[in-house]
Parts: C-alpha cells; sequence; structure tokens
C-alpha cells in the first residue's frame, strides 16, 4: 500500500504492530465483554427490536395472538440476538482508531428465545484474513465466533461474525468503490414512491396458516419485500430496538471514551464523538469514504431474516442464515429482497428447504446476499 502524505492522514493506520496483537487474540476467550443492549427477551423488548425492522409479526409482538399458537407464548423474532450481544452486532477488540464495519454472519438457531428468556453468551476471536479491496484497498476481515445460552444452560444459537478493518484515509482518498455516487442526492419522485409503498400495503406475514414442506417445490418465488426508503430516522429506530455500539449520553459517553481513548474522533465542534455516527453524520460517514450515512450491518441482516420469517409461517423455524454485506446503503436508497427455494431434503426425520436471497437497490446495485435453512412442517 502506497504510504500517504502525512497531510492527508488524517485517522489511525492499519499497522503490523496492531495484527500482531490481534492474532495472539485468536481463541482467547473474551472476558468482560460489554454489557448488552438486552440482558432479557422481554414482551418489549422483544417488541422493539422488531418494530425497529419495520417487522410486525403478531408472533413477536401480540401476547393474544402468540398464546393460540404452538408456542403459547411470545417468541423472539431469530435477529433479536444482535440486541443481547455487542460483539456478535460488530463491537471490535485491536487496532485502535481503525474504522470497523460489519459486514456479514452464519448463524444457527438450535432452540426458540421465548418472552422473559435471560441470554448470556461466550465469545472469542476466531480469525483474521486479509484481503484487497476497491473500497480501501488493504483490509483485514475480522471473525468472531459467539455461543447463545438461555438461563438453564440451553445453547439456543451460534453465529461467527465479521467485521472489516479498513484505513479510513485509503479509503477517502483512493477508494474506488463508489466514485461515482459519493455525496450525490437522487431524488425520488412521489409516483415512484407510491408504486413502490405497495410492497408495503400488500406484504404477506403468512402466521397462523402453515406452509407445509409437501406444498413447496424447489424454484419456487417468495414474495417481494421492500425496506426503505432510506432515512436516518430509519437508521435511528433500528438504534433504538437494537441498541448501537458506542451510543451513550453525558457521563457514560465520556466513560465510555476514557477507556477506549481511539473511539474518540474530534466533530465540527471539537467535540470527540463515536465513529458509530457514520450513520447519522453524512460529512464524517464521507470522511471515511462512504457515500453518506447508510444503515447497519445486523439491520440489514434482519431484514434478510424477516424476508424468511414472513414466508415460514409461525409452524417454521428458522435453523440457520449466512448474510453477507456487499455494499453501503446510504440515506435515499431503496432496498428490494428477492429469494428461491433451491433445495428440498429430509435430514434426521426432519423436513428443510434452503432459500437463496439477493438484496438489490432500485439501480440494480447488489446490495446483500443471504442463504436460509428452514424446518417446514409436514402434512405426514
Amino acid at each position: 500500500m502506497a504510504t500517504q502524505p502525512e497531510s492527508e492522514q488524517r485517522f489511525p493506520k492499519i499497522t503490523e504492530e496492531g495484527l500482531a496483537d490481534l492474532r495472539k487474540r485468536i481463541g482467547v476467550k473474551i472476558e468482560n465483554t460489554v454489557e448488552p443492549w438486552n440482558h432479557e427477551a422481554t414482551r418489549d423488548g422483544i417488541r422493539h427490536y422488531a418494530h425497529g425492522i419495520g417487522d410486525d409479526n403478531p408472533l413477536w409482538c401480540d401476547p393474544e395472538y402468540a398464546a393460540k399458537t404452538k408456542y403459547g407464548k411470545i417468541v423472539a423474532l431469530p435477529s433479536f440476538l444482535f440486541s443481547t450481544d455487542r460483539i456478535v452486532s460488530g463491537y471490535c477488540g485491536g487496532l485502535p482508531g481503525v474504522h470497523a464495519m460489519w459486514a456479514g454472519a452464519d448463524w444457527t438457531w438450535h432452540k426458540p428465545v421465548f418472552r422473559n428468556d435471560t441470554i448470556t453468551t461466550e465469545a472469542h476471536l476466531k480469525d483474521l484474513i486479509e484481503h484487497q479491496t476497491r473500497f480501501a484497498g488493504r483490509a483485514y476481515q475480522q471473525i468472531y465466533h459467539v455461543d447463545f445460552y438461555n438461563q438453564h444452560g440451553e445453547m439456543v444459537a451460534e453465529c461467527d461474525s465479521y467485521v472489516f478493518r479498513t484505513d479510513r484515509d485509503e479509503a477517502r482518498e483512493r477508494g474506488t468503490k463508489y466514485t461515482d455516487v459519493k455525496g450525490k442526492v437522487e431524488q425520488l419522485t412521489d409516483e415512484q414512491m407510491q408504486e413502490w409503498f405497495d410492497l408495503y400495503r400488500n406484504e404477506e406475514v403468512r402466521g397462523a396458516t402453515p406452509r407445509y414442506w409437501e406444498d413447496v417445490s424447489e424454484g419456487d418465488e417468495l414474495p417481494r419485500m421492500m425496506k426503505a426508503p432510506m432515512t436516518v430516522t430509519g437508521f435511528i429506530g433500528y438504534a433504538q430496538g437494537w441498541g448501537g455500539l458506542y451510543i451513550r449520553t453525558n457521563k457514560l459517553h465520556f466513560q465510555l471514551l476514557d477507556a477506549h481513548p481511539g473511539l474518540g474522533i474530534p466533530n465540527k465542534f471539537g467535540v470527540r464523538d463515536v465513529p458509530e455516527r457514520v450513520h447519522w453524520d453524512d460529512d464524517f460517514a464521507r470522511e471515511v469514504g462512504t457515500p453518506g450515512a447508510y444503515d447497519y450491518g445486523p439491520e440489514r441482516n434482519s431484514w434478510l431474516t424477516h424476508h424468511v420469517t414472513n414466508w415460514m409461517g409461525d409452524d417454521g423455524f428458522l435453523n440457520k442464515h449466512k448474510c453477507q454485506i456487499r455494499r453501503h446503503n446510504p440515506d435515499g436508497d431503496v432496498i428490494f429482497i428477492g429469494g428461491n427455494v433451491i433445495r428440498k431434503y429430509e435430514d434426521d426425520g426432519k423436513k428443510y428447504v434452503e432459500i437463496q436471497q439477493r438484496a438489490e437497490t432500485h439501480r440494480g446495485e447488489l446490495s446483500a446476499l443471504g442463504t436460509a435453512i428452514v424446518e417446514l412442517p409436514s402434512k405426514g
């Protein structure tokens, strides 16, 4: 990587010393992890998360409805677990002051999480992989593994999630991924939006009507789902349910930056603020090489799982999901999620389907890819 003139080096760099320190942490259990947003899957916590991604499924949100299902009470949506652990959501160690972008996860769910379950986690750094990217040249994929347990000591889920560590200066000065869109504002017409809003008006939540394995065929399409138009209001709405990584106020903000000085990046007033403000501060987002304030990675992962849970119904169980984030989606973007059943199979007497998903912007740009394994009920 070319050496930059000193005047262009505004942010800390990826260093060999920092990488060596990170490699020493691989496989070591992380102790004293930062407190999660939710310890318990309360009725309000589940609902706030669901509403944060625009999911009004009554199985998550309506106690009277949930009481009539096979569960007998409210169940947490699969992606709710993002709110019970900061590491799976992108909180990462090492390389102080170097940008981190959440970029994907490989989930396995073993059991449902019920209302009032208490969740604890164990985590470790799993791997560190070098990549060459159009966004920022040399980047490092920092992969964590997290296990989730309920109050009975049962593992309810496990996940490999990862962030990409990138040099902000390199992304801003020489990154080519967003050359054509940085700082551009594309006006959307009311006619466009009213047409798109029909997807919201007609969004199907399968709910109490079982989707039987025997009635599904390879090649079946899932209904198209829309998320957007992207607004900073929407990004903050997600953070209200999820908790964010570094969103703190007053004394708690001071305590965070006092303990982790590398997090503090001066804003236009010279006040040290957190790097997470790339999700609501256009100017700072462009400083790190992105087109503008953009959505959260776990938020987009949650949209993909929402797409699947709407389709599978109350009697289905989302067993696995893999998500890969492929670009930033800034304020003003519109996302469409499509999917197809690509495989039907049986394993140990259970009936499964595999679903492939693709999320694109309204301009046809690849936003994210997903693969899901769903257990469906059988007529037999």
